[in-house]
C-alpha cells in the first residue's frame, strides 16, 4: 500500500469511528483524533462557525473534508495520487454537481462576489494572490466559517483546515436556497414594465427575474419596439440571427423575455457564472471563450458592472 492509500484508509477509519459509529464520551471526538493522526479537521461543521448553514454549505463542508491528508501535487485532479488547489476545489463541487473551471483564476470569475470576510458563508471560494512576481489569482480554498477554509496548500504539505487570512476575492458558487424567480417576482419588481413577464419567464429558465428586468432596462430601458444602429431589436435588444436561431420574435415582449431567459439560462451554464453569461450577451459567445473571460472592451465591462447594478437594486 503506498503512502496516499495509507493516509486515505486512515482517513476513512478515523471517520467510521467517530463519525459513522458512536463517538466516544470524550469531548474531544473527531477533532482530537484526527489532530493524534495528523489531520487537521472535522466533520462537525458547526465547530467552525458552519451552524445555520444551508444543506448545500453543509454538503461543501462535508466533502470538502472527505479529502483531508491527500498530498499536495501540482497539476493533481485525482485524489489518489494528489491535488493542487484548484483541482481540489473543483473536485469537491464536481461531486456536488457544480462544475468550475480548472484553475484558481478562471474559477475566480464563477458564481457572484461576496463583499467581505464577515459576509462569508460556509461553501464560498476563497482566493488569494500570493506571488509577487506574477499579479493575479493564484490560490484557491473553500470557506467553512470561523475564519477558517479547507485548502490544498502548497508542495509538502495535504489538504487541511487553516485559517483564511486576507482573501484577495471572495465567490459565492451555491445556488441560492429561494428560487430567484419567487424572491424577486413580488414587491421587489412592482412598478417595473412587463413585471409579470419578467417573473413568469425567470421562473421558466431557473433565471433571477431581477437580472433579467436589469437586462432589459440596460438594453432598451423597456421600450419593446427599440432599434439600434447595429440592427439589435426590441425590448431584449436581440440580434435578428440569435432571434432566429432561439426562435424568438425580438418586437413581442413576451417571446423576447422568455427568449432572453433561455438564452443568459444557456450562456450561465456554458460559462459557469453570472458575469461571464452578461459578458456573452453583450459580446457574443465566441469573443468570451477567446479571452477566455470577460474580454478587455469597456463597454463589456461596464455592460457587466451596470447590470449587476440594477439587478440589485430591484432585489
Amino acid at each position: 500500500m503506498d503512502a496516499v492509500m495509507q493516509v486515505q484508509a486512515r482517513i476513512s477509519e478515523i471517520q467510521t469511528r467517530f463519525v459513522f459509529g458512536a463517538r466516544p464520551s470524550s469531548s474531544a471526538g473527531w477533532t482530537s483524533a484526527a489532530s493524534a493522526a495528523g489531520l487537521y479537521g472535522t466533520t462537525d461543521a458547526s465547530a467552525y462557525g458552519a451552524t445555520g448553514g444551508t444543506a448545500s454549505e453543509s454538503a461543501v463542508v462535508a466533502e470538502a473534508q472527505k479529502y483531508l491528508g491527500v498530498p499536495y501535487v501540482w497539476g493533481g485532479t485525482d485524489p489518489a495520487k494528489g491535488l493542487d488547489c484548484s483541482g481540489f476545489t473543483k473536485l469537491v463541487y464536481g461531486n456536488l454537481g457544480i462544475e468550475l473551471p480548472r484553475v484558481s483564476s478562471q474559477q475566480a470569475t464563477a458564481g457572484e462576489p461576496v463583499a467581505s470576510l464577515a459576509k462569508a458563508r460556509p461553501g464560498d471560494l476563497v482566493f488569494f494572490d500570493h506571488s509577487k512576481d506574477r499579479p493575479g489569482i493564484d490560490h484557491v480554498g473553500i470557506y467553512i466559517g470561523n475564519g477558517k477554509m479547507v485548502a490544498a496548500p502548497q508542495p509538502g504539505e495535504s489538504v487541511k483546515v487553516q485559517d483564511v487570512g486576507n482573501p484577495t476575492v471572495i465567490r459565492r458558487v451555491l445556488p441560492a436556497q429561494a428560487t430567484p424567480a419567487t424572491a424577486t417576482s413580488g414587491a421587489a419588481l412592482a412598478g417595473v414594465p412587463y413585471a409579470d413577464l419578467f417573473s413568469r419567464a425567470a421562473s421558466r429558465h431557473g433565471i433571477d427575474a431581477s437580472l433579467l428586468a436589469a437586462v432589459a432596462q440596460q438594453e432598451s430601458n423597456f421600450n419593446a419596439s427599440a432599434a439600434s444602429p447595429a440592427g439589435a431589436q426590441g425590448l431584449m435588444q436581440f440580434m435578428p440571427a440569435t432571434a432566429a436561431g432561439l426562435g424568438v420574435n425580438a418586437l413581442d415582449p413576451g417571446s423576447a423575455i422568455d427568449g432572453a431567459a433561455k438564452y443568459l439560462g444557456s450562456l450561465t451554464k456554458q460559462f459557469g457564472s453570472t458575469e461571464l453569461a452578461l459578458a456573452a450577451y453583450n459580446a457574443g459567445p465566441g469573443t468570451v471563450s477567446r479571452y477566455g473571460g470577460i474580454p478587455p472592451y469597456p463597454e463589456t465591462q461596464n455592460y457587466v458592472r451596470s447590470v449587476l447594478t440594477k439587478a440589485e437594486a430591484y432585489r
